[in-house]
């Protein structure tokens, strides 16, 4: 998980982040102790974690829970597919495994993130509205209501796998 979540940010994030930041040679080791925070920790019981794999190896991971612990408020921290496995389904999988069909759900993605911005307009996202910038990347919130998964396409919009965002804000290891 912490190798694809990396790999994820280095095919993303380039030019966005810091190449300090994704070249550190600690950084693999770092998210290991992220994800093993966000699965183990009893403060986290409540998260909901899935990968995708393709013959017995990690491609895609995800993770939403509350906002903030004890929180209503649902958000989707990680969805990251790799690009090599972009358009093959994976991220909606992963998507759907991880936020409840009854639950209104946020997200913090990255802007400009074409791609991914299109990808979670496909599954009944909006932008709200709400704006910051985390570890220099400026990001955008989206939030879906429950039970809005799948609006009708833009023909315009890629229909391709989202690109990584940058949702790691309160309620896991890192907020």
């Amino acid at each position: 998980m912490a190798r694809v979540h990396v790999q994820s940010w280095r095919e993303t994030y380039r030019g966005l982040m810091a190449d300090s930041l994704l070249d550190d040679p600690g950084l693999v080791e770092a998210r290991e102790g992220f994800w093993l925070t966000a699965l183990t920790d009893p403060v986290y019981r409540r998260n909901i974690a899935a990968v995708s794999e393709v013959a017995g190896e990690v491609v895609g991971i995800a993770m939403s829970g509350p906002a903030a612990p004890e929180s209503a408020d649902w958000q989707l921290f990680v969805l990251y597919v790799l690009a090599d496995h972009h358009g093959t389904g994976a991220g909606a999988a992963l998507l759907s495994a991880v936020i409840p069909p009854e639950r209104d759900v946020s997200l913090w993605v990255a802007d400009p993130n074409p791609r991914a911005q299109a990808f979670y307009r496909r599954h009944g996202f909006v932008p709200d509205g709400a704006a910051q910038t985390v570890d220099g990347v400026d990001e955008i919130r989206m939030i879906r209501a429950a039970g809005d998964s799948q609006p009708a396409r833009n023909a315009a919009e890629p229909r391709d796998e989202p690109e990584p965002h940058n949702g790691e804000g309160r309620g896991h290891p890192e907020g």
